[in-house]
């Protein structure tokens, strides 16, 4: 379905991104992952599905680092025809505790980066008039949780750029949308699940369990394969005329 499309994921080398990159690929477009850590794994796993791959290591809260992996993907592919703006980092603390430089970097990282991706993208895909925009927000770009202020904040701000962008390129072939996970089992979350279980001296089942219980009445985690698909189906030919929604796969949290 995406022979010849160039598919460029931020935040790729694991968890969601990297299960939308694969989702991508197995319909066969080629992919540049981005992100820090391991990339030679992810990389030999999207090429064992016959496309080709690349590795860009922009800091995604660094404007002209961002510039030079758009660049760098047109140098390759010509053009990016899909951009999924998945790059995301997390911090937890009371408005009045929350450290300034965290907060700038939340934004940096979750808002800000899919506004300099998606500007940089836009021109290409609007001149070949068929391209797809992906924002990866959250359920908390719908709804808020305590002591995520940052984070609500930026993916509320992913929701609202998704409607603009959305909105501006209404009668063309691009179209933006925003997919907004609940829990999902990323390295991210992982943490939080340690850090409960330590807290509370629970085991790492039960301390799932109640992380799940507070927030998600399907008790299960949302998975890396399911969004990818979400993904997949916005990229094809029944997805062109949704445009600016707001997609949450949430166990039913938001429907609360």
């Amino acid at each position: 379905m995406l022979a010849n499309k160039t598919a460029l994921v931020t935040g790729s080398t694991s968890g969601i991104g990297l299960g939308i990159a694969k989702a991508l690929a197995r319909q066969g477009a080629n992919i540049v992952l981005n992100g820090f850590g391991d990339s030679e794994g992810p990389q030999a796993e999207i090429a064992a599905m016959s496309v080709q791959v690349a590795y860009h290591g922009a800091d995604m809260s660094k404007p002209a680092e961002i510039e030079d992996m758009m660049k760098f993907a047109a140098s390759r592919f010509g053009k990016v025809d899909i951009l999924v703006n998945n790059a995301g980092i997390q911090h937890v603390a009371r408005v009045e505790d929350f450290p300034v430089e965290r907060w700038d970097a939340v934004i940096a990282i979750n808002l800000s980066s899919a506004f300099h991706a998606t500007r940089l993208a836009l021109p290409a895909m609007r001149a070949a008039n068929w391209g797809r925009i992906i924002n990866v927000a959250s359920v908390h770009g719908l709804v808020a949780s305590a002591e995520k202020s940052a984070y609500v904040a930026a993916k509320h701000g992913v929701v609202g750029l998704t409607k603009v962008t959305a909105l501006e390129n209404a009668t063309t072939g691009v179209t933006c949308n925003a997919i907004c996970p609940g829990w999902v089992l990323t390295p991210l979350v992982q943490k939080q699940v340690d850090a409960k279980a330590a807290a509370l001296g629970l085991s790492n089942e039960d301390a799932k369990k109640q992380l799940l219980g507070e927030k998600e009445p399907s008790m299960q985690f949302t998975t890396p394969e399911e969004l990818g698909e979400l993904a997949v189906f916005f990229c094809s030919p029944a997805g062109a005329n949704v445009r600016g929604v707001a997609w949450n796969m949430d166990g039913g949290w938001v429907a609360q």
